[in-house]
């Protein structure tokens, strides 16, 4: 017999199979075969800290039969209509594999390198104090998901299909537990390996891939696209050239700023939209283990690092954690010169000695300016940035300040050992960064202090900026056709566009415009 049921069991219980078939035996007198996780959470709610399983259970005699998984047949389309994706990163990756599923020909354009040649200009960062404008934690092959850390957990169920994301993910490489955990990360040591493998399945249907390729203009007849003109980074001669299509998905990512400055500049309609700015708050990996699983020991023998989500409300403005990574560190994620930005990551066995999250209070555009234009939003980023990187001294050492300190409005005398691998350096965030924002992080700090004993703590470091949460601009797009509102055949998309907000829902999003272009094609 084959079944399903749920079972809610401690964490050494739930640790593999042969645990739970003892479980099973023990507490509910089922004696199965073999146990199936279909669905795995952590609840840690209370002082005990339970597993919460869907099992598909099997008894008398059966033998469970592995449970098939239907790969995607992609095909030759090698001489099928070509369309243009601007842009690597999941939006643009999964827009050109939906792309061969209809029997289109895409067309991929990457101002970074691809993500192996990518991962030696990152790592040069921390000696030369320096970010290459073309190849950082932003631009290059991935997106800035890539080496970011590749968590695949989205609140947007009704997008479109995120359990699909997930399997091609899986098809394309990764470990199958992302189609089980509750909030899936497949890790950023382990995500480069995944995103060659959707890079080889475009180029061997008949698609094509371009690395150090820009996008330099769109170009436009009678409000229709024509194609796009590129600069070829790596060469000295023919550096420039034109691609033509009748049909441009821009997934271009959150922080290609010069792209924006050009659709403004052309008259092609785009909006400053809201997004939230703050600092990563990082502790080490252990005091947040204790505080989350409410015990001494940690998170023991049986539990992984614990992660955390915190909300609160201050003076009518959402703070909140944002990209928690739990065993991870904090990365340089500026994406020109004269700027620190810092973001997380984690890899795959979240196994580092400290846990970082984004602390970020949300904004409007009206909270900066009492009339905003469309590019409001993306100047107080880049004014925020430039005055972390002065107080930097002009490099990528990030300033940062002991949290303690921060809220009690003290300059640190010294600083926490950090993973931030560029160096911190001591600066008083609460007097430079805007009070809109440092006086809410200081109250919401103080408010989660009261909560969770422990967690407003000298043992924690405030760094500086984070930035880069989403884009500052939205292209506005047709809800129905997902064509720019004013131009025929461009087709914003992704995180870039303002229409996602992480690796799964961008990969959604480029889905949909996919599907977009075959029905504009198809008139």
């Amino acid at each position: 017999m084959i079944r399903e049921i749920q079972l809610r069991i401690l964490p050494q219980e739930a640790f593999d199979e042969r645990s739970i078939l003892a479980y099973l035996q023990r507490e509910q007198g089922i004696k199965a075969t073999a146990a199936r996780v279909l669905k795995r959470s952590i609840d840690a709610r209370q002082r005990t800290v339970y597993i919460n399983l869907t099992l598909r259970i099997y008894t008398g005699g059966d033998k469970p039969q592995e449970e098939p998984f239907s790969p995607i047949m992609y095909h030759d389309v090698s001489h099928r209509p070509s369309v243009i994706v601007v842009g690597a990163g999941p939006g643009g990756l999964f827009a050109a594999l939906r792309l061969i599923e209809l029997n289109l020909r895409p067309i991929v354009v990457e101002r970074g390198k691809d993500v192996r040649e990518r991962k030696k200009d990152i790592a040069l960062i921390r000696p030369s104090q320096e970010v290459n404008s073309e190849s950082n934690y932003s631009f290059g092959e991935g997106g800035a998901g890539a080496y970011s850390d590749g968590k695949l957990y989205t609140r947007s169920k009704k997008r479109g299909d995120s359990e699909k994301i997930l399997k091609v993910f899986v098809q394309h490489g990764a470990n199958p537990n992302i189609l089980v955990d509750a909030h899936p990360h497949i890790g950023t040591d382990r995500l480069p390996r995944v995103i060659e493998n959707m890079r080889n399945t475009i180029l061997q249907c008949g698609g094509e891939v371009y690395f150090q390729t820009k996008m330099t203009s769109i170009c436009i007849r009678n409000e229709r696209v024509e194609g796009i003109e590129v600069e070829h980074l790596d060469r000295s001669e023919d550096r420039n050239s034109f691609l033509p299509s009748q049909a441009v998905i821009l997934a271009t990512g959150h922080s290609a700023r010069d792209v924006y400055r050009w659709l403004y500049d052309h008259a092609i309609h785009i909006e400053s939209k809201g997004l939230a700015i703050g600092v990563r708050l990082e502790h080490p990996a252990e005091l947040i283990d204790q505080i989350q699983y409410h015990s001494r020991q940690g998170r023991g023998k049986w539990l992984p690092a614990a992660e955390y989500n915190l909300v609160q409300q201050v003076d009518g403005r959402g703070v909140y954690s944002f990209c928690m990574c739990p065993g991870g560190f904090v990365v340089p994620a500026a994406s020109g010169p004269e700027q620190i930005v810092v973001n997380g990551m984690s890899p795959s066995n979240r196994g580092g000695k400290w846990s970082n999250s984004g602390i970020v209070v949300e904004m409007h555009p009206e909270d900066v300016s009492e009339h905003p234009t469309p590019l409001t939003m993306l100047e107080y980023q880049e004014e925020l940035e430039r005055q972390c990187w002065l107080q930097g001294n002009r490099k990528q050492t990030a300033p940062a300040q002991r949290m303690t300190d921060f809220v009690n409005n003290r300059l640190s005398a010294d600083l926490n050992a950090s993973s931030y691998a560029p160096g911190l350096i001591a600066s008083p965030l609460h007097f430079w960064m805007p009070d809109f924002v440092s006086k809410r992080l200081q109250e919401a700090f103080r408010a989660w202090g009261r909560q969770k004993h422990g967690f407003l703590t000298a043992e924690a470091t405030v760094i500086g900026v984070e930035t880069r949460t989403s884009s500052p601009i939205r292209i506005i797009r047709d809800a129905t056709s997902l064509q720019h509102i004013s131009l025929s055949g461009l087709f914003p998309c992704g995180e870039g566009a303002g229409y996602a907000g992480g690796i799964v829902s961008a990969g959604v999003d480029g889905e949909r415009c996919a599907e977009a272009c075959l029905n504009y094609l198809s008139e």
